[in-house]
């Protein structure tokens, strides 16, 4: 699971799989609550709730700082450079190189959150240099399993990551994608 420390480029764009990941911008900030503020992304992850304009303001100087300082990718899912349908993020980490992704409510179904994970895989095996990408995820959490299993991970034999955020327990499994 290696991973540099350099810093990620200021501007991405990744295409493949019929989508476009893309910097998120200023421009975005008003469709950003539609796409966060909702009851599943919530409970499953760690973005904020409720998610205002207040909070996609917040998000964006954020993932702006985390890039910046070499940790984190935040791109929104895209199919056309467009409108954003949902989010990927890339994060290294002491664990290894972490992917997840959100997906808005009203573009769900359409295997979005998937092929992000694979675009955004590929873009760590062919330009970090990173040997294994992670998924970290619950069980119960359905969808998120499915996503894994069609964007080819695997589960891995290792020890759940326990914890409590936004006032509940989670145990999460590390789910892995090897560099072909």
């Amino acid at each position: 699971m290696s991973s540099t420390t350099s810093s990620f480029p200021e501007r991405i764009e990744l295409s493949g799989e019929g989508l476009v990941l893309r910097d998120w911008t200023e421009a975005d900030l008003a469709a950003m609550p539609e796409l966060f503020d909702h009851p599943d992304i919530a409970y499953w992850t760690p973005i904020v709730s409720p998610f205002d304009e207040v909070a996609a303001r917040n998000r964006l100087d954020r993932d702006r700082q985390l890039r910046k300082e070499g940790t984190t990718i935040l791109l929104a899912i895209t199919v056309d450079g467009g409108a954003p349908l949902g989010e990927v993020m890339l994060r290294r980490a002491p664990e290894g190189t972490e992917l997840g992704y959100a997906v808005g409510p009203a573009h769900r179904g359409q295997d979005l959150a998937a092929r992000a994970v694979r675009v955004m895989a590929a873009y760590a095996f062919e330009q970090l240099g990173t040997d294994q990408v992670i998924l970290e995820l619950e069980a119960e959490n359905a969808a998120s399993v499915a996503v894994a299993t069609k964007a080819g991970f695997r589960l891995l034999d290792v020890p759940r990551i326990t914890g409590e955020e936004k006032g509940r327990p989670f145990a999460l499994q590390t789910w892995g994608l090897d560099r072909p």
